[in-house]
């Protein structure tokens, strides 16, 4: 018999977090987000996660500030934020991204604003 663990998450029924991220598909070692047309803001706090992150700009246009660097996210553009790092985003022009995170961001509060 094949593997049966395989699930489809619909983004439109995904639920949501506290930050406006849409949680999609989800396994035990690494889980993903979307962050959906997140207008434009400058007052995120600094913030340190105890997960990695890589991610995906699918439009708009961002900055990550990470560690004293700023590092300018347009389409088609990809990033780390590691582990511990002290991080913010700054959106400045209406901003859709995936993310992938690893453990899961979403699990044991790992994910709270």
């Amino acid at each position: 018999m094949g593997d049966t663990s395989v699930q489809k998450v619909m983004s439109a029924n995904s639920p949501h977090g506290e930050m406006g991220q849409k949680y999609l598909a989800s396994g035990i070692n690494i889980a993903m987000r979307l962050w959906e047309n997140q207008e434009p803001n400058d007052n995120k706090e600094m913030q340190k996660r105890d997960y990695e992150t890589v991610g995906y700009v699918i439009k708009g246009k961002a900055e990550l500030h990470l560690e004293g660097q700023m590092i300018l996210l347009e389409k088609g553009d990809s990033w780390v934020v590691p582990k511990g790092a002290s991080h913010t985003y700054k959106i400045l022009e209406t901003f859709t991204a995936v993310e992938a995170t690893t453990p899961p961001a979403h699990a044991h509060g790992r994910d709270e604003a």
